[in-house]
């Protein structure tokens, strides 16, 4: 599953993981931790919208 930022367009790949930031591949998008923000722009977990 992907979930995209709303705002600025980055991609969080649930297979991907997110190892630059320290989430390992395959870490789903709901356990990520709260204070998750997206590495471009900051916003946190809730401005991020789920693509198939």
């Amino acid at each position: 599953m992907k979930y995209i930022c709303d705002v600025c367009g980055w991609e969080y790949d649930e297979e991907l993981g997110y190892p630059e930031g320290g989430i390992a591949p395959g870490t789903k998008f709901e356990d990520l931790p709260e204070d998750f923000e997206c590495p471009l722009c900051g916003v946190g977990k809730d401005n991020f919208s789920q693509n198939a």
